[in-house]
């Protein structure tokens, strides 16, 4: 005879069970498994699969020969550049379309900035966002949704080209062998990981200081001291951002042009800048089918100094993206530019196209999301900025392929660049950097409207790493 205590706990067992629906009953999964018995073919398919790379499999060999590599609008080339193990790429292609502006303007000098002294200045002032909101929300609950954004990710490498604007006007930049990159810059991971520690614990000391009422001087004297940990930490990883230097400029030969001179981060700033700040003479786009075009979106709390811009973007349909792309191309400018560059990438040839891979034969299926539908459902977003440089029209003007620098080394893809079709780009392209100078006057007065404000759990705002 079963004891009552064993009986009373079978009863609830099947209670809880009996009340819980959507579960895969027996019924179910007999209907799955009858649907799927392994037929030779499939056996087949599943030992190849077992043994090789999916993409290898669903390479689509109609699409797999050689591609034309010609475009009729090409900026200058300039060195390419390897973010390597970081999520820098975002201020590796604004510096990029930095340093091709200022050759271009001087017409024969050259320079290359040091990704390292920005990303300096970047983690330091991410660290300040997150102490500072933790002390703007330190009144709410810890599982408060504003509170967790912050101890959820207190410091990360991405961000977009306001992040380079903002950081460049505040602290200036430096040449690259002024200040060269560390292990750390280039292998960010344990780093960070050791400074969002130090971070979440500094930031549940706040709260406590906020919750015991103490006086803003007395936080701010806080948040201090525990920036100070911060920037040692900074120094030691990174390096200690250099505050004036020595330096002369080459032209494209590699020759020395002029008497080197001392500079400061500032200085130097201004001389490749010509006098002017960055600020102002942009704005950014993006393509998001969910929401209406030709309006404006500011992200809260995505910035990357607390003194700074939100990111704000302006919502086009990709005809208009794509008309001011080649404005700007045409006149001998770069963009900044970022997509999801994981989809249908051959990493190989580098070479992006929608038709590259046909897995939906492979798997006997298909895939047939829209580019709204694969946002909304996180299963598509800005992931990764690289330089736009060219494009190739047909003989009606219309886009045929464009060409991006890339920042995965000289080695990687097409000598360290990115080749890939205009059907590909419509549908994995997110955001575009645009000089104002190419913005047509429709979408400038939309730009200068009030900006809708969005979330940054929003999937298509995650930062370009």
């Amino acid at each position: 005879m079963r004891p009552l205590f064993i009986t009373i706990a079978l009863a609830l067992a099947l209670n809880v069970t009996a009340q819980r629906s959507g579960g895969i009953s027996t019924k179910m999964l007999a209907d799955i498994q009858k649907e799927n018995k392994m037929e030779a073919g499939d056996r087949a398919l599943a030992n190849a699969i077992a043994a090789n790379a999916i993409d290898n499999l669903a390479t689509n060999h109609l699409n797999a020969g050689r591609f034309d590599t010609h475009f009729s609008i090409e900026t200058r080339k300039q060195s390419i550049t390897d973010q390597k193990s970081s999520g820098r790429c975002w201020m590796f292609s604004g510096l990029n379309v930095l340093r091709s502006d200022f050759n271009l303007r001087t017409d024969t000098l050259n320079t290359d900035f040091s990704q390292a002294y920005l990303f300096f200045w970047d983690q330091l002032e991410k660290a300040n966002l997150m102490l500072q909101g933790c002390i703007d929300n330190g009144m709410k609950p810890l599982d408060d949704q504003r509170v967790q954004f912050f101890f959820r990710s207190p410091i990360g490498d991405g961000g977009t080209f306001c992040g380079v604007a903002d950081l460049a006007e505040k602290y200036g930049l430096v040449p690259a062998d002024v200040m060269p990159e560390s292990f750390s810059s280039d292998n960010t991971s344990k780093a960070r990981q050791l400074i969002a520690s130090k971070l979440r614990e500094y930031g549940l000391q706040l709260r406590e200081m906020v919750q015991k009422g103490k006086k803003t001087a007395a936080l701010e004297k806080a948040k201090t001291r525990m920036l100070c940990q911060i920037y040692h930490m900074l120094q030691l990883t990174i390096g200690t951002p250099p505050q004036q230097f020595t330096y002369a400029f080459r032209n494209a030969k590699g020759e020395q042009v002029g008497e080197p001179r001392q500079f400061t981060p500032m200085s130097f700033y201004q001389e490749v800048m010509g006098g002017k700040q960055l600020n102002g003479t942009f704005i950014m786009v993006m393509n998001d089918p969910r929401r209406d075009y030709y309006k404006t979106y500011e992200v809260e709390l995505d910035r990357h100094t607390q003194d700074g811009h939100n990111w704000k973007y302006i919502n086009l349909p990709m005809d208009d993206i794509e008309q001011m792309a080649i404005a700007t191309l045409r006149a001998g400018h770069k963009l900044y530019s970022s997509y999801d560059v994981g989809k249908m990438l051959d990493r190989k040839r580098g070479y992006a196209d929608t038709e590259n891979f046909d897995y939906g034969s492979l798997f006997a299926t298909t895939f047939p999301m829209t580019k709204a539908e694969r946002i909304s459902t996180f299963d598509s977003g800005s992931t990764h900025a690289m330089t736009l440089t060219a494009v190739d029209l047909d003989k009606q003007g219309k886009a045929v392929k464009w060409k991006v620098e890339n920042s995965w080394g000289a080695d990687w893809g097409q000598k360290g660049c990115l080749i890939m079709t205009d059907r590909w780009l419509r549908e994995y392209m997110f955001r575009l950097v645009v000089p104002i100078d190419y913005v047509p006057q429709n979408v400038m007065q939309a730009w200068q409207t009030a900006p809708v404000m969005v979330m940054p759990e929003d999937p298509l705002f995650l930062p370009d790493e």
